[in-house]
């Protein structure tokens, strides 16, 4: 068994409760040291014949629990490599120590504000001692994945709409570390929990279309809105400016008939000045006073 394995916090206390717990009477001491005995004597005589059932192999990711007459054999998991057994006295069992994923199904969960969603997530999970998994439960995969579903439907059941679909990450990171301090006592280590999706029921879709629709058309009314002040007011600089001189007026006019002509249009509205208007109706005021 590797250091990292021997040297958990958790393997050690439970490694050795394991055994205090289940004390072996004088009787089945003996047994046990006869058939034991009797045992590597056949292993010994039949040699090499032996050899094929004596020696196993397990792969790096892999690790070995072994059991001699029903009790864990001490020295932990065997492997990565070549372990030797007892037949017909020891049994083992390989454990994968790579990394699980597993979908977790639809979770029909109600909110905290009364919203009822469908979520689904993933769950990335490994064997952190492979003894501790064996010994402690009799299914760590299965149990983990149910402990999963559970675990989905406690936390989101405390989330409002908007902190499940706004704040997925920080949901994930609870739901981890949630989850990491169940399995522990199980030896299973979980690496990673993902939100895939939230589907929310078809009438909410469409009150929240509608409703962000309609924030889409306020801002857009409101953009309008600054752009037409901002314009007012470059306008109203302009006048000021051009008032300022007689002939910037002209100038202005001038140009805006040369664009005119150089549309080819069949009709051209030609503005009158208000300067001319304004001298004639200055002058006819006069001569009536005069008359």
């Amino acid at each position: 068994m590797s250091t990292r394995y021997k040297d958990h916090p958790n393997f050690q206390s439970r490694h050795e409760a394991f055994f205090a717990d289940q004390p072996m009477s004088g009787e089945q001491n003996v047994c046990g040291c006869i058939l034991t005995i009797l045992m590597h004597v056949i292993v010994f005589l039949t040699l090499p014949l032996s050899c094929w059932f004596c020696v196993k192999v397990v792969q790096e990711y892999e690790r070995a629990v072994i059991f001699r007459l029903g009790r864990l054999v001490p020295g932990g998991a065997r492997g990565p490599g070549i372990f030797f057994i007892v037949p017909c006295i020891d049994s083992y069992r390989k454990v994968d120590l790579r990394v699980v994923s597993f979908d977790v199904p639809p979770q029909e969960i109600l909110s905290k504000d009364s919203v009822t969603v469908a979520v689904d997530a993933v769950i990335y999970f490994r064997i952190s001692n492979a003894t501790i998994s064996i010994t402690n439960i009799e299914d760590s995969s299965r149990s983990t994945k149910l402990l999963a579903q559970t675990t989905l439907r406690n936390i989101l059941g405390t989330k409002t709409l908007s902190e499940i679909l706004s704040d997925r990450e920080a949901v994930s990171m609870l739901m981890q570390s949630t989850l990491d301090e169940a399995t522990e006592p199980w030896g299973v280590k979980v690496e990673r929990v993902e939100m895939k999706d939230v589907r929310l029921p078809v009438q909410l879709q469409r009150a929240m279309a509608a409703e962000a629709e309609a924030t889409r058309e306020a801002k857009a009314k409101i953009i309008a809105a600054e752009g037409e002040e901002k314009a007012s007011r470059s306008l109203a600089e302009a006048a000021s400016v051009v008032a300022q001189s007689p002939a910037a007026i002209q100038l202005r006019f001038l140009q805006t008939l040369n664009s005119i002509s150089a549309e080819k249009n069949h009709t051209i509205i030609f503005p009158f000045p208000i300067e001319l208007v304004k001298n004639f109706l200055s002058s006819t005021s006069v001569k009536q006073h005069a008359s």
